[in-house]
C-alpha cells in the first residue's frame, strides 16, 4: 500500500514538473527580442558603386530597399537621418556585399526623402519588431497629402514634421566632424577592461577607454576621431574582433 501510494506521489510531481516546463516554453516564445539598431554611416546607391564591386547587388534607385547586413530579409526598418530627425520607413533587401564601415546602403528614394548628406551621411537603423507599421509626426498636413495617404499602405507611410522650416539640410556639414566608436557596453567595469585588453592585444587599436554611462553601464570605445579616413581605419581595425553590433556614435 505504501509503495502505490510513493508511486502515485512520483508521478503527480513529474506531471506536475512537464506542465511547469511547457509553460515557461510558451511564454519565452511569446517575448520580443529587443530591436536592432545602429548608428553610422550609410552608403547612398548609384551604379558606379556596383560596377567597381563595391557592392554586391543593385538597388532600384525608387525603391524603398535598404541593404542591413544584421537584420533578415523583409524586416522592416525606420532609417532616421540624425542630423535633421526625418525618418523613413523601409524594407530590408537579399543579402549583400558592402564595405564594413557602412551600417547601410540605401537607396536614392530613401536619401532624398530624409534629405541626407552625401558628404556625412550619418543615420540611424532602427529595427521595427510589429507587423503593420504607421509613423507620423504630430504635422500639419496638407490636403494632396492627406489625399496620398488614406490610399497608401499603411506600413509604408512616413509623414514629416511640416511645420519645420525647410532648409538645405543635405548639402549642410555638420559644424565639427567629431565622432567615436563605441565598441560594446557591460554590466560590469571588469568585464570591460577584459576587452579593452583584448583589442589591445589582437588590433592595431591602442586607444581604447571605457566610459561609466551609470551604475549598470560600462562603454568600450575609441575616439574622438576628426577626419572620416582615420575614423574609418580604427573602425576596420576594430571589426577582426567580429563584434556583431559596433556604432559609430557622434560627440555632442
Amino acid at each position: 500500500m505504501l509503495y502505490k501510494k510513493l508511486l502515485i506521489l512520483c508521478c503527480f510531481i513529474l506531471l506536475n514538473n512537464c506542465t511547469t516546463t511547457t509553460l515557461t516554453k510558451n511564454k519565452n516564445s511569446n517575448t520580443f527580442d529587443n530591436p536592432f539598431i545602429n548608428k553610422g554611416f550609410s552608403l547612398i546607391y548609384n551604379d558606379k558603386l556596383y560596377n567597381n564591386k563595391i557592392i554586391s547587388k543593385k538597388i532600384d534607385e525608387r525603391s524603398l530597399v535598404i541593404f542591413q547586413k544584421n537584420l533578415k530579409k523583409n524586416s522592416i526598418v525606420k532609417i532616421t537621418n540624425i542630423f535633421n530627425n526625418k525618418s523613413i520607413i523601409g524594407t530590408v533587401g537579399g543579402n549583400a556585399d558592402y564595405p564594413l564601415f557602412n551600417n547601410a546602403v540605401l537607396s536614392v528614394r530613401i536619401a532624398d526623402e530624409i534629405d541626407l548628406n552625401e558628404n556625412e551621411p550619418y543615420v540611424e537603423i532602427l529595427e521595427i519588431l510589429q507587423d503593420s507599421v504607421f509613423i507620423a509626426k504630430r504635422a500639419k498636413t496638407f490636403e494632396e497629402e492627406k489625399n496620398v495617404a488614406s490610399k497608401a499602405p499603411v506600413n509604408n507611410i512616413s509623414i514629416s514634421d511640416l511645420n519645420i522650416e525647410k532648409t538645405n539640410t543635405k548639402n549642410e556639414i555638420s559644424k565639427k566632424f567629431s565622432y567615436k566608436i563605441k565598441i560594446a557596453d557591460f554590466y560590469f567595469n571588469d568585464t570591460a577592461s577584459l576587452l579593452v585588453d583584448r583589442i589591445v592585444k589582437e588590433t592595431m587599436i591602442k586607444g581604447a577607454k571605457i566610459k561609466k554611462i551609470n551604475e549598470k553601464k560600462y562603454r568600450v570605445y575609441v575616439g574622438p576621431f576628426a577626419d572620416i579616413i582615420s575614423l574609418q581605419k580604427s573602425f576596420n581595425d576594430i571589426s577582426i574582433l567580429e563584434f556583431e553590433n559596433i556604432e559609430i556614435i557622434k560627440n555632442d
